[in-house]
């Protein structure tokens, strides 16, 4: 292949690669624009990309009529907690998987892959039934319980992924210097494992931060509600909604999302190696 058709090649990755981030930035740079425009621009039959009249009145609208501060401490309570849990259980069991390739563990691994394909409306009514016998419908604790059993499937799934790419001679090494069971643990696997730890634990936050359906029929009450399920509260009789107070709370939503990964991130690619270079 010649230089210019490398560099053809090159440039045409690099034209699809602009493309697709164009394809996926346009609903949230449409959002933004939405957020910030006055009523009649939102009525107006020839929509520009920037807000002629920037107006900061949605949010404000938005704050008065829901109460948005609460929903979304109810969905960070939430989402934090089955993160966290998620991660504390998924961790050991898929360590254990990954060192021990029984038949068992293989096994265990297909049925978590298969659970994954279940969809909400069947799991549901066992998860209610269950859950009203423990007397935690209508409850917070009650949904992280939903949220952790639905995100540890896939948790376990990308933490033993992570862990077979913990080379064992790593430990094995360790083992022969004199270090001890639990010391090599902390000291070799730890360090290694921790942005798989991180990106796992991402990964559940943001699942149960956007989850509607589970928080819609689990929580009743006003004051236990999460965000997403308060942002349906902008939607009037017959589809109507309140378009511009509706962008501005929505765009208010993913913000913790965008802010969480934007901090970790480096943490994640750059912490990779890191435990590798530990004396």
């Amino acid at each position: 292949m010649s230089m210019r058709t490398r560099r053809s090649v090159r440039a045409g990755q690099y034209v699809a690669l602009l493309c697709y981030l164009v394809f996926l930035a346009f609903p949230f740079l449409w959002l933004i624009s939405t957020t910030f425009k006055p009523a009649p621009e939102l009525g107006s039959l020839h929509p520009t990309w920037i807000p002629r009249h920037p107006t900061l009145d949605n949010f404000r609208q938005a704050f008065d009529e829901q109460p948005l501060l609460r929903a979304a401490a109810n969905s960070l309570i939430a989402a934090l907690s089955a993160g966290l849990i998620a991660v504390l259980i998924a961790t050991p069991m898929a360590y254990v998987m990954a060192r021990h390739r029984t038949r068992l563990a293989t096994a265990a691994t297909g049925w978590v892959v298969v659970s994954q394909a279940f969809p909400f409306v069947l799991l549901i009514i066992p998860l209610f039934l269950v859950l009203k016998n423990l007397h935690l419908i209508n409850t917070l604790w009650g949904l992280i319980m939903v949220y952790v059993v639905w995100a540890l499937p896939f948790a376990l799934w990308m933490l033993v992924g992570y862990v077979r790419a913990v080379p064992a001679e790593l430990e094995e090494a360790a083992a022969v210097d004199g270090a001890g069971r639990l010391r090599t643990l902390v000291s070799v696997t730890a360090p290694l494992l921790a942005p798989g730890v991180v990106a796992t634990a991402l990964f559940a936050f943001i699942t149960a931060w956007n989850e509607f359906f589970f928080a819609l029929v689990l929580l009743k009450t006003p004051e236990k509600q999460t965000l997403p399920v308060v942002l349906t509260h902008f939607l009037g009789a017959e589809g109507a909604s309140d378009l511009g107070p509706l962008a501005a709370a929505a765009f208010l939503a993913t913000l913790p999302s965008l802010v969480l990964f934007a901090v970790i991130q480096r943490r994640i690619t750059g912490g990779m190696l890191a435990g590798a270079v530990k004396n």
